[in-house]
């Protein structure tokens, strides 16, 4: 096989994307930022970072998620993800309520408390990441979010 070749697949020569220089130390930096700007802010408002992934996927969501869409969202294991949850009922920022449709499943729904820090919590980043950003154009930004998105995409399937 030529060099820079993986393989076929049906029929079509697959070709890998090319190395970017530096991208590994790049993405690395670019988490510790945001664990750096996101951690103090949710701290403040007593959430942790897990505690946060959770409110995120229920603000995102639109309704109530069973505890396993949650531990598989997350990527927390089941127990971990019941006591993140425990504690955000615990807190008034989430609440549980039996699946209509199953009554043997409960499902967790966004409190209007989890609500508020989800909103406090995104604009505050948003402010910080666009004074960052400057004067980088909509369509910049745009193309941003969705190239992100992708790379969240990608690992997303390589769990």
């Amino acid at each position: 096989m030529a060099p820079g070749r993986q393989g076929r697949t049906s029929g079509t020569l697959t070709v890998p994307a090319p190395r970017v220089p530096g991208l590994v130390e790049l993405l690395d930096r670019v988490e510790r930022a945001v664990s750096a700007a996101l951690t103090p802010v949710t701290t403040q408002h007593g959430v942790s970072r897990d505690g946060w992934r959770v409110l995120l996927m229920l603000a995102r969501g639109g309704g109530g998620r069973s505890m396993g869409e949650v531990a598989t969202h997350t990527a927390l294991p089941a127990p971990t993800a019941t006591r993140v949850v425990d504690r955000l009922v615990t807190d008034g920022l989430a609440y549980r309520q039996t699946d209509p449709v199953d009554r043997r499943r409960v499902l967790v729904h966004l409190a209007a408390g989890g609500r508020d820090v989800v909103e406090r919590v995104c604009g505050s980043i948003e402010r910080r990441v666009g004074t960052a950003l400057g004067a980088v154009r909509t369509p910049e930004r745009v193309q941003l979010a969705r190239l992100l998105d992708d790379l969240a995409t990608a690992g997303d399937d390589g769990r």
